[in-house]
């Protein structure tokens, strides 16, 4: 079930937000004005978690932001960020399942909540950043029907992850 964040379920925020292993990344390629992808897979994978973010209440209340979160039965696990983004998208800021309820379809339902909202809202579509060595990430957007849209080899050089790339992907209407 999908709910919508209030101030009654907000403590439930960032309870699916759990680590995952890099087992490779993507090599994206640019050619004739389509973005395409290889995979390359690393001898020896790595853990990375994201460090949890204290919630911003403006997403109970302001009409251009929401986050909804995925219950079973009483249990959050999981939940998907988004606002209205200035190119007129809506802008996945965070989506999150819990490690044991992976590859059982909840993300999809996520995804598909954020593509209801941004049309309720009358987008462009939808778009997300993510990591090049996020490779399961990128697999599951491609899987469902977004395209890479650009490539960002900056974003991330002032941090310890500054071998990463940022990929932007697009789902647009």
């Amino acid at each position: 079930m999908i709910v919508k964040m209030t101030q009654l379920n907000k403590g439930d925020f960032k309870k699916a937000n759990e680590g995952f292993f890099v087992s490779g990344r993507i090599i994206p390629k640019y050619e004739n004005e389509i973005w395409t992808y290889t995979e390359e897979i690393f001898t020896e994978p790595y853990y990375k978690e994201y460090e949890d973010e204290e919630i911003d209440i403006s997403y109970i209340d302001e009409p251009d932001k929401a986050v909804f979160l995925y219950y079973d039965d009483k249990n959050c696990v999981g939940q998907i960020k988004l606002c209205i983004n200035w190119n007129g998208y809506a802008l996945i800021e965070d989506i999150a399942v819990a490690k044991d309820w992976r590859q059982k379809g909840i993300g999809t339902i996520l995804l598909q909540k954020a593509i209801e909202w941004a049309i309720q809202n009358n987008l462009a579509g939808v778009m997300l950043e993510t990591q090049d060595v996020n490779i399961s990430a990128c697999r599951f957007y491609a899987k469902n029907n977004f395209v890479i849209g650009g490539v960002d080899n900056m974003l991330y050089s002032t941090f310890q992850t500054a071998h990463e790339k940022a990929v932007f992907w697009y789902y647009k209407f």
